[in-house]
């Protein structure tokens, strides 16, 4: 709706219609305004039956039909607009068109004509970067926003849009720049505060960035889903924010995925010397983990009755390194085995799959595509690892990705332990039997981490804030090796140089 009213002002003082018309028009606009497409083509049609060449009509007509996603027909009269004449405003609407239609080099096409017409806007050059961007051009990309920029420096979504690519370009110290200069035009912007948290993260400014990662998502959706679920105790307990709670009992409850838990699992110790009793609500999958590894905290299954649970205060796991006043060298204690696998898990996976001298890797090629689809692995990309020599390799893959374990069973001699891995504790047995795990960024290789256990982390091009910027060591866990896809690279290439560096 935004983009007709931009149009309504230009149609006022820069179209002359007929008197006869301008009423038709005026309706059929209301129509348009109203959502009530059918009868504002109707009028539009018949304006043009008896004025052919009204570019701006034509346009507003385009438009309906890109809404409709009738989009050769929405290319057809918003190019016989411009045809008639070189309006940057028409020129946005095809690349618009384009965009839909997922065509982002006729949207550059396009765009450059306008460009090259002198015909140019701020939008110009913002949709010219977005089309750049989806099309593999960042350089082109950055050079399109900061020219959106000159036309319009307070622009907060093409700051904020800059600032995202220079994070996907790996590029956080400008990424920090410009959101920065989101927060100057809008202070309370949310989104942006939780970007710029993952710039300095990325940054391993974890000072500077823990105060600002208290606006992501997660964080409140954690708060809320305990207000419902313990509605009388979350209104008598304070969220803690750091102050003295050494004879009081802190609640302490899951946000976000397997493997943050995991990760942040590491402060539990310390926030053990802060508070009289830690009550911990992971996810189901990891509590008998955490039991068996925290022995003096109250570890909860999935759901207590609120009868059976008292607590002075309460926090997000998430939040706990920022309340605890980490500063950036204790942010990451405890490098390997605060977690570690029962004897009796150890010797059942033993027994039952791991009784032979062979060098036993473990495989996972997807984790939860919630937060992000890129760090998916097409499985025929752990091939070459089947051609090595006394090398014996175990699917870890469970729940989501799980059924394309099929590709690779109907081709090579494979060990699926899925089944078994019935939650987390399982899981961490299974590791204790392997000399090697190879992932994706995922929950499973934050617990080979955690557990000291060597293991190859497969990163996208584009890749998570926690890995930081120099990826020759991992700041989290000493087991762990880094290797990230090549801009162009695919997984097949990068798997064959894991396979270079292994000395087995």
């Amino acid at each position: 709706m935004h983009e007709i009213l931009i149009f309504f002002k230009k149609f006022v003082y820069n179209n002359r219609m007929p008197e006869s018309l301008k009423e038709k028009f005026n309706i059929g606009f209301k129509y348009h305004q109203n959502g009530n497409l059918e009868q504002a083509s109707k009028i539009y049609n018949d304006i043009l039956s008896v004025q052919p060449d009204n570019y701006d009509v034509l346009n507003l007509l385009g438009l309906i039909k890109l809404s409709q996603k009738r989009f050769k027909e929405a290319e057809k009269y918003i190019k016989k607009a411009i045809s008639l004449k070189a309006d940057s405003y028409f020129y946005e609407n095809l690349a618009r068109v384009y965009e839909e239609k997922q065509d982002f080099k006729s949207a550059i096409k396009i765009l450059g004509e306008a460009v090259n017409q002198g015909v140019i806007s701020f939008e110009t050059y913002f949709l010219l970067a977005m089309a750049y961007k989806k099309n593999v051009e960042y350089e082109k990309s950055e050079n399109a926003y900061i020219k959106a920029l000159e036309l319009n420096p307070k622009s907060e979504k093409t700051l904020f849009n800059l600032a995202s690519l220079y994070l996907f370009l790996n590029k956080p110290e400008k990424a920090v720049e410009c959101f920065k200069k989101c927060l100057i035009i809008n202070p309370e912007d949310k989104e942006v505060k939780y970007f710029l948290s993952l710039a300095y993260f990325r940054l391993k400014n974890y000072e500077k960035g823990g105060e600002f990662f208290e606006n992501r998502l997660c964080r409140q959706t954690a708060i809320i889903s305990q207000d419902v679920t313990y509605p009388h105790l979350m209104k008598k307990a304070k969220l803690w924010q750091g102050e003295d709670i050494s004879d009081k009992t802190l609640y302490t409850y899951y946000e976000a995925g397997f493997g943050d838990m995991i990760m942040f699992a590491r402060y539990l110790p310390e926030l053990k010397k802060r508070c009289k009793k830690i009550i911990l609500k992971p996810q189901q999958e990891l509590s008998q983990l955490f039991k068996d590894n925290f022995p003096d905290i109250k570890v909860m299954g999935l759901f207590y009755d609120e009868n059976k649970i008292n607590f002075d205060y309460h926090i997000p796991f998430l939040s706990i390194p920022y309340v605890l006043g980490l500063n950036n060298n204790e942010i990451f204690m405890h490098h390997d085995k605060y977690l570690q696998a029962m004897p009796d898990k150890i010797t059942y996976f033993k027994e039952k799959f791991f009784n032979n001298d062979k060098f036993k890797i473990a495989i996972k090629w997807q984790g939860n595509t919630y937060y992000e689809t890129n760090r998916v692995i097409n499985v025929e990309a752990f091939a070459p690892l089947f051609e090595l020599s006394g090398v014996k390799i175990y699917s870890a893959q469970t729940f989501e990705g799980a059924g394309e374990f099929a590709k690779l069973a109907s081709k090579y001699d494979i060990t699926n332990l899925a089944e078994s891995l019935k939650d987390f504790s399982y899981t961490a047995g299974a590791l204790a039997n392997i000399d090697l795990v190879i992932s994706s960024d995922s929950s499973l290789a934050h617990l080979a981490g955690a557990m000291g256990k060597p293991c190859i982390v497969l990163l996208p091009y584009n890749y998570n804030w926690r890995w930081h910027m120099d990826l020759t060591h991992c700041d989290w866990y000493d087991s762990v090796k880094l290797f990230r896809l090549g801009k162009k690279e695919s997984w097949n290439e990068l798997m064959v140089k894991v396979v270079k560096s292994l000395k087995i």
